[in-house]
């Protein structure tokens, strides 16, 4: 952290690029997993991460002043709430119009509809638009029953694939919570693909 720091205190663009190139990968996983599935064709990734990139330069001496946290973290959170913007500026007027998706009672970023589009996401061909809907639509219920902090260290976890110190600062609880919480998280959700395996069979 210490050597980023430096480099992003330097205030040269080229190395404060530098220092966001090495987390690019970790920032577009974040964005495919909470990107809303009905925005894919209408906006691309590489534009929200060059979104991001632009929010970052413009902001940097704002984390540099008081770097509270690692730079991905705080990154990161500029991430999210570009594609919080997104949904609101592209979904916000039109979730009565969707009727083939789960609807989103809460945010527009839930983690629910998230993890659930993305074990649902198999069932893509035209014979299986109903299934896959319905699919969603059990495994979002089962979902939203899980502690909300051990459904975010599943997404953040297994589905943004990071580490257990960056779950932990992210979330701000301690590391040991954080690894428990996951474990917990993954035995949470294997009930829960079990119990859409067998009301999947029992619907068929």
């Amino acid at each position: 952290m210490s050597n980023e720091l430096e480099m992003l205190k330097s205030g040269d663009a080229d190395a404060i690029a530098e220092v966001f190139s090495h987390h690019r990968d970790k920032l577009q996983r974040m964005v495919r997993f909470r990107l809303d599935r009905r925005l894919y064709g209408r906006v691309d990734t590489a534009d929200v991460l060059q979104d991001v990139w632009l929010e970052t330069s413009r902001r940097i001496e704002d984390y540099t002043s008081n770097p509270a946290v690692p730079f991905f973290v705080w990154v990161r959170q500029l991430a999210y709430q570009i594609i919080i913007d997104l949904h609101r500026k592209h979904l916000g007027a039109q979730k009565r119009n969707i009727s083939q998706e789960v609807s989103i009672a809460k945010s527009n970023c839930d983690t629910s509809v998230s993890i659930a589009a993305q074990l649902a996401g198999n069932l893509t061909s035209p014979s299986n638009v109903a299934m896959r809907g319905e699919r969603l639509a059990r495994l979002r219920e089962a979902l939203d029953g899980m502690d909300e902090v051990d459904r975010e260290v599943l997404a953040l976890r297994h589905f943004e694939e990071l580490g257990n110190n960056e779950v932990a600062e992210i979330l701000g609880i301690q590391k040991t919570a954080a690894s428990n919480r996951y474990v917990r998280a993954l035995k949470r959700l294997k009930q829960v693909l079990e119990a859409d395996s067998e009301s999947a069979e029992f619907t068929e």
